[in-house]
């Protein structure tokens, strides 16, 4: 073994810029920002493992930068000028950061006035000439530099890569000495180095390969023969000097600690617990715990559960038997299917990972073929299909065995299809979810990160991308076993780590009542599908296309001439420019805004070019999403159109739809309304529509505890009237409808923290007359201001909102120093638990909706789709009535008994050929 001392240099502000960006916003107990903190102790802690596991480093420390202004901002002012101010919810984060690497017991390093560059320059002069080999952990180009020295590499954590000088050669087309000189030349936008203008990177390295340095390049300006390029070097030739010295980096700093002062130490246990504890690093703390204690009685670091593998690609039965006993034995199987498309109604299943513990998986592969379409003798050898399925089957619907998959309504709707059932069955994706619904992702490669400090195997690394990727189905499986079996054993860890939560966290009824059974529900009604007429919707596109030109007829003539309408930065010249409107904006490209809310805003003002481009792209937009799309997404095995329903999408519970989305569709024009009758009921059948009625003032009424809203609901009076009359101070018989329309706007307004800006847009009044509205509504319903004040401070407090049932939504910006990002989450702590409940409302009545049917005779009738607060069923026209007459009391009755609320759920159903008829 070498004695070498080997000195590890880490980039550490290059670490907290990806830690920022990586992670979304999470908070602590205190409610301080810290997914940069989180995410640079876990690549920290990476880091220190990987190293240990492979490098035996000797020494280590972490650099930061100091300061923005260094000494180079003195030698040239406008240095770094551009550079934006950190975000406001990463400020409070840098000295945390600092605190996590001494917990660690690493050095932590900064120095005024001077950059983390040039004292990684200056610690690495000195290591090397002490005898150390040095490892810069960044991939930054201007470190790059420092490769001529011998005794130096890089190492790119992010590509997990270590650079040398050939890496040099390919990012500058110089050697590592000639680094300076390019730079010199072609400057630098992100830090505002002017180089000589003109000149980019290819021929920087040019010139300085044919002239061999700066100096020699400016003495001999004069003999280029590029006139522009020629007159630009001679201009700006101290630009070109100073912009040398700007990139040189400083390699004779004074150490602020010296070298044999940044031995590596075992990162001690108490002060990383105490670290983790205080911010609520759970995933760590727990990965702390398990840690075995190391000779000198710390703990010892050790890779990731997920990081030892023990992968194995089955190919015989033998091995195949093996594995069902041994999944049978540990009573918990991870489950993952790779299959040819995301599309689960169409997509082929190639192959089954399973893991029975960390690190310990197999890949059974039943559906590859040759790379490239070749011979089918050319394929990899694999079991038969079939074969795999009918052993599978008894141990994936053995109730004594629980079965864990990350979103596993994919796998259970491909599943289904091959006549194979999973059950029981736990969703990892679903658990966190529950645990943490707004703080992170819940897909497997964020959760991975989260939780297990582990970077997952991409698609796209196994496939490729563009033009040559290849479907799974190609690739070899070597590959294909590393990438599926690690699915499946990255899904068992996150299991061990997040079920025990429910229980601690008091979450288990919401995800046991809200969230695993309607996986199920959701399977059957996305196998189901619902039928389409094509001729209809060929027409509906044929008829948007004429009114479209026609309308885009009308655009030309009021703009004074022709232009693409489907473009906003031809739009925005014509608006902005040639018809002198106000109000115009420029973003980051040069060109205006027209995005919805311009236009809306131009056409109240009563500009009829704005109105009509508006119109022209919601049938643009009807015609491509919906009459085009449509018909190619009809199955051909089914006839029917399977939308697919994303459970863990958004903030509220509130389910979405994908491919097509039926959540987008409009409901109260006409084109949407022609729209929906494209949905048909095939022939002896009918469709029936069941909506809740304004469910979510309801629950306002409820929540807040507002008698006038609670009593007019219990007696069936018309709530915008009543709203009306109370705040306008006029009777309900024969009330203008203007002031109705009025009231509605401030009713479902208020639930969504309607500014006065917004209030005055939507009426078209002034911003004063809408605060006025406002503030009279707030008057005459004290307790819905109660309700949000209270309900903003119980956020502030705790970091989250809960519905009636438990569910919670996480907040991390209520405490945000940004106004506006503060603003928002203010906004999203009061809508959370109404619009929340409802969510949960329709959930439980989904959940126990094909019970009751079932009980009453009613089997045929099935449930298709759910879009907000309304459902779709299918029904024989014999059975209709009877079916109408369940629904509704099953909708009506969903929250209880756990609610009891002080209003009634009215739900209103009606049926049709069409859902356009139904609804």
């Amino acid at each position: 073994m070498s004695t070498q001392k080997h000195l590890y240099l880490v980039d550490g502000s290059g670490y907290i810029f990806r830690a920022y960006h990586k992670l979304p916003p999470m908070t602590d107990p205190a409610g301080t920002p810290v997914n940069a903190v989180f995410g640079f102790t876990a690549m920290l802690w990476k880091l220190l493992e990987d190293l240990n596991d492979a490098e035996h480093p000797t020494h280590l420390a972490v650099i930061f930068d100091a300061a923005k202004r260094t000494f180079r901002n003195d030698i040239y002012a406008e240095y770094k000028a551009n550079r934006p101010e950190p975000p406001e919810d990463l400020k409070p984060q840098f000295a945390l950061i600092r605190d996590a690497v001494r917990a660690f017991s690493v050095p932590c390093i900064e120095q005024e006035g001077y950059e983390a560059d040039d004292l990684i320059a200056s610690y690495t002069k000195a290591a090397c000439e002490a005898g150390y080999h040095v490892t810069i952990v960044s991939s930054d180009k201007d470190l790059m530099q420092l490769l001529h020295l011998p005794c130096v590499d890089l190492l790119d954590t992010l590509n997990n890569r270590h650079l040398g000088p050939e890496a040099v050669m390919e990012k500058f087309g110089v050697p590592p000495e000639k680094v300076i000189e390019v730079q010199a030349l072609m400057g630098d936008s992100v830090d505002n180095v002017p180089g000589v203008p003109g000149i980019g990177p290819k021929t920087a390295a040019e010139l300085i390969n044919t002239y061999g340095d700066l100096e020699t390049l400016l003495s001999r300006a004069h003999e280029i023969k590029q006139p522009k390029r020629r007159e630009n070097l001679i201009a700006h030739a101290e630009l070109a000097r100073v912009s040398k010295v700007l990139v040189t980096l400083n390699d004779s700093l004074p150490l602020p600690m010296g070298l044999d002062e940044l031995e590596m130490r075992r990162p001690p246990h108490d002060p990383l617990n105490a670290f983790f504890d205080k911010h609520g690093f759970r995933s760590l703390k727990a990965k702390l715990a398990s840690r075995e204690p190391g000779v000198d009685g710390a703990p010892a670091p050790v890779t990731a559960k997920v990081d030892t593998k023990n992968y194995e690609c089955v190919t015989t039965e033998d091995r195949l038997d093996w594995w069902i006993r041994a999944a049978r034995d540990a009573r918990l199987v991870a489950v993952d299917t790779e299959t040819t498309s995301l599309d689960a109604m169409k997509a082929e299943l190639v192959g089954v990972s399973l893991s029975i513990e960390p690190g310990k998986a197999c890949y059974i592969p039943v559906g590859h073929i040759a790379a490239g379409g070749g011979l089918l003798d050319q394929a990899p050898v694999q079991l038969p299909r079939q074969a795999v399925l009918a052993r599978l089957k008894p141990l994936l619907e053995d109730p004594s065995v629980l079965k864990v998959g990350q979103n596993l309504k994919y796998d259970l709707l491909v599943l289904r299809r091959v006549g194979l059932d999973i059950t029981p069955f736990d969703d990892t994706m679903l658990l966190s979810y529950v645990l943490d619904n707004g703080r992170n992702g819940h897909g497997m490669d964020a959760l991975a990160d989260v939780h297990l400090g582990h970077t997952t195997i991409k698609y796209t690394d196994v496939c490729g991308t563009g033009k040559s990727q290849i479907g799974f189905a190609e690739v070899g499986l070597e590959k294909a076993t590393s990438y599926a079996a690690e699915d499946a054993d990255v899904t068992w860890c996150l299991h061990s780590h997040l079920k025990p939560r429910l229980v601690r966290e008091g979450l288990t009824t919401v995800y046991e009542t809200l969230e695993r059974p309607l996986v199920r529900v959701l399977v059957e009604m996305e196998h189901a599908g619902v039928l389409v007429d094509r001729q209809t919707l060929s027409r509906l596109s044929g008829d948007f296309a004429q009114r479209m030109a026609a309308l885009e007829a009308d655009i030309h003539q009021l703009a004074g001439g022709p232009f693409n309408v489907g473009s906003p930065k031809q739009l925005g010249e014509i608006l902005f420019d040639r018809m002198g409107l106000k109000g115009g904006k420029k973003g980051k490209t040069g060109a205006y805004s027209t995005d919805a809310d311009v236009l809306e805003s131009l056409a109240g003002e009563g500009v009829e070019l704005a109105q009509k481009v508006l119109d022209w792209r919601q049938l643009a937009k009807l015609k491509s999403t919906y009459t085009d799309a449509l018909q190619s997404q009809i199955n051909p095995e089914t006839g029917r159109v399977h939308t697919s329903y994303a459970m863990a999408a958004t903030s509220t519970g509130r389910l979405s739809s994908t491919d097509p989305n039926l959540q987008n569709i409009p409901v109260r024009t006409e084109e949407g309304r022609k729209l929906r009758h494209a949905f048909v009921a095939p022939e002896g059948a009918s469709l029936i529509s069941a909506d809740y009625s304004q469910i979510e003032l309801r629950l306002l009424a409820h929540i807040a505890n507002i008698p006038q809203l609670t009593q007019a609901f219990a007696e069936g009076i018309d709530i915008h009237s009543m709203t009306a009359s109370e705040v306008f101070g006029v009777p309900v018989e024969g009330m203008d409808p203007m002031i109705r329309r009025q009231a509605k706007a401030i009713n479902f307004g208020i639930i969504y923290g309607i500014s006065a800006f917004g209030l005055a847009r939507q009426l078209g009044v002034s911003r004063a007359e809408a605060q006025s509205f406002i503030d009279r509504y707030f008057e005459r319903f004290p307790g819905i201001r109660a309700y949000m004040d209270d309900t903003i401070q119980f956020c502030r407090q705790h970091g989250y909102v809960e519905t009636l049932f438990g569910r919670r939504t996480y907040i991390p910006t209520i405490n945000d120093k940004n106004p506006n990002q503060r603003n928002f989450a203010e906004r999203q702590a009061i809508n959370a638990p109404i619009q929340g409940t409802a969510a949960d409302i329709i959930r439980r009545a989904m959940i126990r909706m094909q019970p009751a049917l079932s009980a009453a005779g009613l089997d045929q009738v099935r449930m298709l789709l759910q879009v907000h607060d309304e459902l779709i069923f299918e029904t024989p026209q014999s059975l209709a009535d009877d079916a109408c007459a369940v629904i509704r009391q099953v909708m009506s009755t969903a929250a209880e008994p756990v609610v009891n609320l002080a209003v009634p759920l009215v739900v209103e159903a009606g049926q049709g050929a069409t859902w356009g008829a139904a609804h």
